[in-house]
């Protein structure tokens, strides 16, 4: 009785869980298109690359969920390692995004931290070269 409960609903519970896995995917991938196109694909603006990647990891972590639950209605051992070299790639493929997105993040991070110096820099220039009123005095 549960076994057959379990046969029916885990891969139909799986194939849910991967096509959530796939609308993430197609959304994400359209959202950045578009944003990316509203400003003449100009790829400098890390923001857009970022959030895709985020995107990415979700989806994978959806399938990577779907395969966990295909771990419960193996038969032999042939669908096992085939299972297994899925989660392992999908495992992998996780991994090296979340890396990306933190190497990503930085770079982002570490350029508006230059380019707010660099405005900071100017406001001060600007500043030492204007003569206050009590500059005026001392000068006459």
């Amino acid at each position: 009785m549960l076994e057959h409960l379990i046969s029916t609903l885990v891969p139909n519970i799986a194939h849910i869980l991967e096509l959530i896995g796939v609308f993430i995917i197609v959304y994400a991938a359209l959202k950045a298109f578009i944003k990316y196109a509203l400003r003449y694909f100009n790829f400098s603006d890390e923001t857009v690359k970022i959030e895709f990647s985020q995107s990415l990891a979700m989806a994978l972590e959806f399938k990577l969920g779907a395969e966990i639950l295909k771990t419960l209605v193996i038969r032999t051992i042939d669908e096992l390692i085939i299972l297994a070299s899925i989660v392992i790639l999908r495992a992998a493929l996780t991994l090296i995004i979340h890396w990306e997105i933190e190497s990503d993040s930085k770079r982002a991070n570490h350029f508006k931290e230059m380019k707010f110096a660099h405005k900071i820099k100017q406001v001060i220039e600007r500043n030492s070269h204007e003569e206050t009123p009590e500059d005026e005095k001392n000068s006459r």
